[in-house]
């Protein structure tokens, strides 16, 4: 005769996982239920912050007539020359393109940064004298690759004006080596 082995343990491990579960979507279900959800985000969420704009008082209208004294024509003020705006010192057309100096290490690296070059600007759009770093990158590589950039841009910048006429100037010129992806 065969005997039939019955497990004595109700509680046994598996029973009380299954347990839990069932207690863990009850509580859900009870907690959107009665709004407790939204009551626990309220209070989680941050307010946005009292925005206070500062308008000017405006006095009170009055609708009394006033009367205005005629005053003696002003003589006109002499007219001024135009002033012609003066301009810093631009790109100008066929100005290299920063990616195709971008260094193959740098790329490989992942190495990006922004180089300030200085440099001085004739007014026939030459540098008159060999550009420098003037704020680093970060990367030796990139600092000489952006030398290398406005050293090649010679003739190819725009000339900084007063009045109209192009002059020598000095600026700064900002290289920015980016990974694009």
């Amino acid at each position: 005769m065969a005997a039939y082995a019955h497990d004595t343990d109700f509680f046994t491990r598996r029973t009380a996982v299954l347990a839990l579960i069932v207690g863990l979507h009850v509580f859900i279900l009870w907690a959107f239920a009665t709004g407790l959800a939204r009551k626990a985000i309220e209070v989680v969420e941050v307010p946005p912050p009292d925005i206070n704009i500062a308008m000017p008082e405006v006095g009170p209208s009055t609708t009394a007539i006033t009367a205005r004294v005629a005053e003696a024509p002003k003589a006109a003020a002499p007219v001024a020359k135009a002033a012609v705006a003066a301009t810093a010192v631009g790109l100008g057309k066929g100005f290299p393109n920063v990616d195709d100096y971008y260094p193959d290490a740098s790329r490989r690296l992942g190495e990006e940064g922004l180089t300030v070059v200085d440099i001085c600007v004739g007014p026939d759009g030459k540098l008159t004298e060999a550009p420098k770093v003037g704020k680093t990158s970060g990367h030796e590589r990139l600092d000489q690759a952006a030398v290398k950039v406005a050293t090649l841009g010679s003739g190819r910048f725009k000339p900084a004006t007063e009045e109209g006429k192009p002059v020598a100037k000095c600026t700064q010129l900002p290289i920015r080596f980016k990974l694009h992806s």
